[in-house]
């Protein structure tokens, strides 16, 4: 919260979004003086794009552009060879390519134009759709134009312009993972026996279909007599190699699928009863969606902090009455927490949502008169999660963002040093790195959500026996005792293991 709102005072948003000249002039905006800037304070409501003088031969200098920027009315669609083109641009579209403070009847009388105007020739320019900034059109121009801008600011800047120019595809991925989840949700509603079989039968056929190919590369290579290189027997080896590992994984999976062939249909009465479940309250199909907005205006609000991170600093009057925005440092260097709090946070809204259906669920199942389902789960499911589940939620969440946290440290220094890795040593401790900190992920992932779950139930066990002044260990470990004479054995297990955890 705090740097929410000290971003929101201090950072300038508008700067980044509309763009700005070398003298501190907001294009698009009208301007407030800057005390020793006498070029500043203009009022650019008409002057919304942003030009470079210098475009083709863009330099940065102590962290600034050594080109002098300007607020203009139009870009230049044409190529400007002349000072008197560039009067004449001046004349028909109302666009001043040069200074403010030279006037178009002098562009080519001053003695001094050529320091108070764009370098000759003027490539032809468009308009960049967000951030209005005029984009040279030639080819050469472009490539050092772009190289400048995308490597040569710094890291918070070039964050911000690739959310911003990529804003159309993260949120079409977003939709689209959102069209994915309520399909697979209604498939899982609909034709969840079908979809089993079809799933177990797609996982047999292609681990046949590979174990297969193997086997008939390595006999079409043994069989071929113009095998005569070292290469090829290398690779008829590996073939070999190959083919045995899949032979063995195949036989593996196989195994397993027919001795938990009773299994499965406990799965398909697993889902059934889910479905059942979200049959008596049909508004859980509805949760994503709600979820789905919540992140959505979250992410809109972390971005639009983030904008004001990037942009907050005091403006300072430079040589030549130019201005030059001097970054604060502190908060600045502020969006490394900023970006913890985006993970934490998804993650929270993601672990309310699995226990709000985890809960709705546990008291449609635990519910003892199957004829007469309880009335709103949901409500009663968010009621716990909010009087009694926030501390459970965040720290689960917290569990999550350690885990990812030094995955992404180390994808980037895997893609950093990609091509200064020369011995097998390094490439194998990465591998070795990033399986550990998967593995660890989706393990921490499963046990948080089981616990959620289970949690999610005995809380609500708690709350309905009215025993709340009580130890939680006593009528948690009756109903455990009641419960476990008719449940599945592995829901025994779990409920015991919870009861030693709880009384230890």
């Amino acid at each position: 919260m705090f740097i929410t709102g000290y971003s929101v005072a201090a950072g300038a948003t508008a700067r980044l979004l509309f763009g700005y000249d070398s003298f501190g002039n907001v294009c698009g905006k009208k301007n407030s003086p800057v005390e020793g800037a006498p070029l500043s304070g203009q009022d650019m409501t008409l002057k919304k794009h942003v030009f470079f003088m210098n475009a083709c031969n863009l330099e940065v200098k102590d962290v600034r552009l050594s080109s002098t920027i300007l607020c203009v009315s139009s870009c230049p669609e044409e190529q400007l060879d002349t000072l008197e083109e560039v009067q004449l641009f001046a004349d028909n579209n109302g666009s001043f390519l040069c200074v403010y403070s030279l006037d178009s009847i002098n562009y080519t009388q001053n003695p001094n134009a050529d320091s108070l105007c764009p370098s000759l020739p003027v490539p032809p320019s468009k308009s960049f759709p967000l951030f209005n900034r005029c984009v040279p059109r030639t080819p050469e121009c472009y490539s050092s134009f772009a190289s400048v801008l995308i490597n040569d600011v710094d890291i918070l800047h070039r964050i911000l312009s690739g959310i911003m120019s990529g804003r159309d595809t993260i949120l079409g991925l977003c939709i689209l993972a959102l069209a994915l989840s309520l399909g697979m949700m209604f498939t899982f509603r609909f034709i969840t026996t079908l979809l089993v079989q079809i799933f177990i039968a797609l996982i047999i056929s292609g681990l046949l279909l590979v174990c297969g190919v193997l086997w008939w590369l390595y006999y079409d290579y043994t069989h071929d007599l113009s095998i005569e290189l070292d290469t090829e027997r290398e690779n008829m080896k590996c073939l070999l190699g190959f083919a045995i590992v899949s032979t063995v994984i195949t036989a593996v999976v196989l195994s397993l699928i027919f001795v938990f062939r009773k299994r499965i249909k406990l799965t398909i009465e697993l889902f059934q009863v889910i479905n059942k479940a979200i049959g008596s309250s049909p508004f859980l199909l509805f949760q994503p969606l709600w979820t789905f907005a919540i992140l959505i205006f979250f992410w809109v609000l972390w971005v639009a902090v983030l904008l004001s991170l990037g942009t907050a600093g005091a403006a300072q009057v430079i040589e030549g009455g130019q201005v030059e925005y001097q970054p604060l440092v502190g908060i600045r260097y502020m969006w490394w927490y900023h970006l913890i709090g985006l993970i934490w946070t998804s993650e929270f809204i993601l672990t309310c949502q699995q226990m709000t259906i985890a809960g709705a669920l546990a008291t449609c199942y635990f519910n003892r008169n199957k004829n007469d389902p309880p009335d709103r789960p949901i409500l009663w499911s968010l009621s716990i999660l909010f009087c009694y589940h926030q501390g459970t939620a965040i720290k689960g969440s917290f569990l999550m963002t350690v885990t990812r946290i030094p995955r992404t440290i180390l994808m980037y220094l895997h893609n950093a040093l990609k091509d200064k890795q020369h011995g097998a040593w390094s490439r194998c401790m990465f591998r070795c790195c990033f399986c550990c900190f998967w593995c660890l992920d989706k393990c921490l992932r499963q046990l948080t959500q089981a616990g959620e779950h289970l949690y999610d139930h005995y809380l609500e066990l708690f709350i309905r026996m009215h025993t709340l002044q009580l130890p939680l260990t006593g009528p948690i470990f009756v109903h455990q005792h009641k419960m476990c004479s008719n449940s599945h054995p592995r829901i025994q297990i779990i409920l015991r293991l919870l009861t030693a955890l709880e009384t230890s």
